[in-house]
């Protein structure tokens, strides 16, 4: 008996590659991911280092906003109410949009009336805010002693808290 050979008949490997075990290795890291993501920003408490850079140089004649233990507030040495102050902001800038409010606040002073304020300063243009806070000085120190106050944010945006620093 003739037997007729096709060229087909050859075993052929497999020139593809299998993506299915791939892609079940890539579903199953998805949901650990997806489950696991959660759980790394629990908020933990930590006690923050200071900073340990030079304080920004202070201008010839800076702008200082108070935000008082009463939560009202000074701008210099004058107190002003809530309304006046974007008035009394332009006449102490000249209408300086772009020169930096040096903010001080009592430190019994809340959160939400820190970021009160510089919502308010950011509503009337001012954005460049510097945090103030006391250099050289640790908490619980002897209150008669004057150290000179720094500025601990160089052009920072209103919204945006001071890393590091307290107010």
């Amino acid at each position: 008996m003739i037997r007729i050979r096709h060229t087909d008949e050859n075993p052929h490997e497999a020139s593809e590659i299998n993506v299915t075990p791939f892609i079940d290795v890539m579903l199953v890291l998805l949901v650990i991911f997806m489950v696991t993501a959660p759980l790394t920003t629990v908020n933990v408490p930590v006690d923050l280092p200071s900073s340990t850079e030079k304080p920004t140089p202070r201008p010839d004649d800076p702008v200082f906003l108070t935000v008082k233990a009463d939560h009202g507030l000074a701008l210099g040495e004058d107190d002003i109410s809530t309304d006046a102050l974007s008035g009394a902001l332009e006449s102490a800038t000249k209408g300086n949009k772009d020169e930096r409010i040096f903010l001080r606040a009592d430190k019994t002073v809340d959160y939400g009336t820190l970021m009160g304020v510089m919502d308010k300063l950011r509503s009337t243009g001012y954005l460049k805010v510097a945090l103030v806070n006391l250099q050289g000085q640790e908490e619980g120190s002897a209150a008669g002693t004057t150290p000179v106050p720094s500025a601990s944010a160089a052009a920072m945006p209103a919204s945006a808290p001071a890393p590091g620093t307290t107010p």
